[in-house]
C-alpha cells in the first residue's frame, strides 16, 4: 500500500455500521471484568485512538503508535524512559520547548545532558559514553534545518545498545521514515503537518518493535497525557490529506526558496534543497522531499520585526505546518526559552525569521514577501 493510500486506508472502518468515517467513542470506561477486554478505561486505551495509533505505526513502519495531548507531552514521555543517573546526548539545534523540558525537568532528575552537533557524525560519536542511555535528535533541525544522518546515528546507537529517537515533525512521514533507516523511535508534533489545518494539539510516538513498545505503553498510561477521541478523530481526518497537502507546500516552498536566494535583504538561508553538497546528499539518501520551512536571516531585530508585521498571508504565530503559511522570530518566540549565549552560539541570532509555507497560490505569497521585505 503506497502512502497516499495508506492516509486513506491505513486505519479500521467501522465493521459494526459500515461508516466509512471511524466513529468517535466518547467514553471514558468500558464494561468489562477483569481483563477480557482491551478497553477498559480511556486513559488505558480508546477505540477512536487506538485507530489514529495504527495508522501512524503503519505510516511510519513501526510496531506500535501512541497518542498524546500534545507535541511536548510526547516527547515528555519518551525522555521519561531515562532515570536518575542517565545520560542523554541530543542534537544542539532543537526545539524550544524540548529545551525548556531537558533544562527545567530532566536536569532536576539527575540526568546528565550532552548537547552536540548531531549533523557531524565524529563529534556525536565522541559525545556518547558508556553513561549515555539515549541518542535524540531532529531532522531537520528546527530552526536551522540541519540534516543529521539517521543510518550514521542508527549505527552509533546500536554500537551502544541504546535507542535513537528521532523528532520527524518537519520532514512527515509523507516524505521521511526514520525507523526505515535505523531509528528506534519516533515522535512527531501531530499538532503541525499531521493535522495540518490549526484547529488540533496532538503529539504521536511510533516505536520500531514491542520491546519499546511496552515501555511507552506503561509511560502514556502512568502520566496519562493521552489524546482524547475528538481529538484522534479530527486528527485521523486531517492526516487524510497529508500527501496532497505536503506536495502542495513542498511545490511552493521550493519557489519561494529560489526567488529568497537573490534577494538583497536576505543576509543568509537556510533550506535543505539549497544545503551544501554533503548536507544535501545526506538529506536526498533518507528523504524524498525537502519540506515546508526556509529560515533567512535579515540585517538585524528591527528589520525582522517589521517584516513580520508587515506580512499579510504569513501569519504571525508560533506554529508550522499548517494550510496556511506562518512566520516566527524565532529568538522571541519558537525558541525563546534558549539562554541568549548559548542561542547566538548555535546560529540563531535575533533577526532569525523562520517562515512556514502553507498551500495558497504561490504568487500571492511571494507578493507578500516582496512587499514586506521592500
Amino acid at each position: 500500500m503506497r502512502k497516499k493510500t495508506a492516509l486513506i486506508h491505513g486505519h479500521h472502518h467501522d465493521d459494526a455500521m459500515g461508516s466509512i468515517s471511524p466513529p468517535i467513542y466518547q467514553s471514558s470506561s468500558f464494561t468489562h471484568i477483569g481483563n477480557d477486554s482491551a478497553f477498559r478505561y480511556s486513559r488505558g486505551g480508546n477505540p477512536t485512538r487506538q485507530n489514529l495509533e495504527e495508522l501512524i505505526a503503519h505510516l511510519e513502519g513501526g510496531q506500535r503508535g501512541f497518542a498524546f495531548a500534545t507535541g511536548m507531552a510526547a516527547i515528555t514521555t519518551v525522555l521519561m524512559m531515562l532515570k536518575s543517573g542517565d545520560e542523554l546526548v541530543i542534537c544542539a539545534d532543537l526545539y524550544g520547548g524540548t529545551f525548556r523540558v531537558i533544562e527545567q525537568v530532566l536536569s532536576q532528575m539527575n540526568v546528565a545532558i550532552r548537547f552536540v552537533d548531531a549533523s557531524d557524525s565524529a563529534a556525536v560519536k565522541a559525545a556518547v559514553t558508556q553513561r549515555t542511555k539515549m541518542l535524540y535528535i531532529e531532522t531537520p533541525s528546527n530552526p536551522l534545518l540541519k540534516v543529521t544522518d539517521i543510518a550514521a546515528m542508527a549505527e552509533i546507537a546500536k554500537a551502544h545498545d541504546i535507542p535513537l529517537v528521532a523528532d520527524n515533525t518537519f520532514a512527515t512521514p509523507y516524505w521521511q521514515n526514520p525507523l526505515a533507516h535505523g531509528a528506534d523511535i519516533v515522535i512527531h508534533s501531530a499538532t503541525k503537518y499531521l493535522g495540518g489545518h490549526s484547529d488540533l494539539m496532538a503529539g504521536l510516538v511510533v516505536t520500531r518493535d514491542d520491546i519499546y513498545g511496552k515501555r511507552i505503553k506503561r509511560l502514556q498510561n502512568t502520566i496519562g497525557a493521552i489524546l482524547g477521541p475528538q481529538d484522534s478523530f479530527l486528527l485521523i481526518r486531517g492526516m487524510r490529506t497529508l500527501g496532497l497537502r505536503m506536495e502542495a507546500i513542498e511545490a511552493n516552498t521550493r519557489v519561494l526558496a529560489e526567488w529568497l536566494k537573490d534577494h538583497p535583504a536576505v543576509k543568509k538561508m537556510y533550506y535543505p534543497g539549497f544545503a551544501d553538497a554533503a548536507s544535501k546528499a545526506v538529506h536526498d539518501k533518507q528523504s524524498d522531499g525537502y519540506g515546508g520551512v526556509i529560515t533567512i536571516e535579515l540585517e538585524s531585530q528591527q528589520k525582522a520585526e517589521e517584516f513580520a508585521r508587515r506580512c499579510r498571508y504569513f501569519v504571525l504565530a508560533d506554529s508550522l505546518g499548517a494550510v496556511e503559511s506562518m512566520i516566527n522570530i524565532s529568538a522571541q518566540m519558537s525558541h525563546g526559552s534558549f539562554p541568549v549565549k548559548e542561542r547566538l552560539a548555535l546560529g540563531i541570532s535575533d533577526s532569525l525569521v523562520r517562515l512556514s509555507v502553507g498551500i495558497e497560490d504561490v504568487e500571492d505569497l511571494k507578493e507578500d514577501l516582496a512587499q514586506a521585505l521592500a
